[in-house]
């Protein structure tokens, strides 16, 4: 009976939330995803960098992105305060209008037919994910492509927002960066 008791307890203190569960700030960490046209509109309030992540539906590792790298509560807090997070479906049918030049479907209609906007974004190379840095006057910095898990990301999240692209080599940036996830 005293253990029934004691499990009693436990388990109205989980439910009431005193539990600090590490997976409880995963959860509820999200990033601030916006149009093209959105950001490009705030931006003129308030200028950023750009991240704009080139996905399509049927790609596993966007969805592994989605999942892990863009749920890492280190990954969202810095994006969301550094850059203009910008989610672009590359196969997308919808008309798209930037810096007053109109973005379509290369097949309207057509199944994986790649939108005009992210084939200039990627400069035609089409793989998924891939991850576009734009200035804060909306022009191309780099693509970075491929799965990126949160510890590759980081670096280059700052590498980026900081400005040090300007500089630095990447790889002797690397050799130099103390981010979040490599605490010795």
């Amino acid at each position: 009976m005293e253990r029934f008791s004691t499990l009693l307890i436990l388990s109205v203190f989980l439910v009431m939330g005193f539990s600090k569960s590490p997976l409880k700030a995963q959860e509820t960490a999200k990033i601030k995803w916006y149009s093209i046209e959105e950001a490009v509109k705030l931006n003129k309030k308030h200028q950023k960098k750009f991240f704009v992540d080139c996905y399509t539906d049927w790609c596993g590792w966007c969805k592994k992105m989605d999942a892990g790298t863009f749920t890492d509560p280190i990954i969202v807090e810095y994006m969301n305060k550094n850059f203009w997070p910008v989610k672009l479906d590359a196969e997308t049918q919808d008309t798209i209008v930037v810096n007053d030049q109109t973005f379509v479907s290369t097949n309207p209609g057509g199944k994986r037919a790649s939108h005009q906007l992210a084939v200039a974004l990627l400069n035609g190379k089409m793989s998924y994910p891939s991850f576009v840095f734009l200035d804060d006057e909306v022009k191309l910095i780099t693509v970075l492509p491929g799965f990126n898990p949160p510890e590759k990301l980081e670096p280059v999240l700052h590498y980026i927002a900081e400005g040090k692209y300007k500089d630095i080599a990447y790889d002797q940036y690397l050799n130099t960066f103390k981010g979040s996830f490599n605490k010795e």
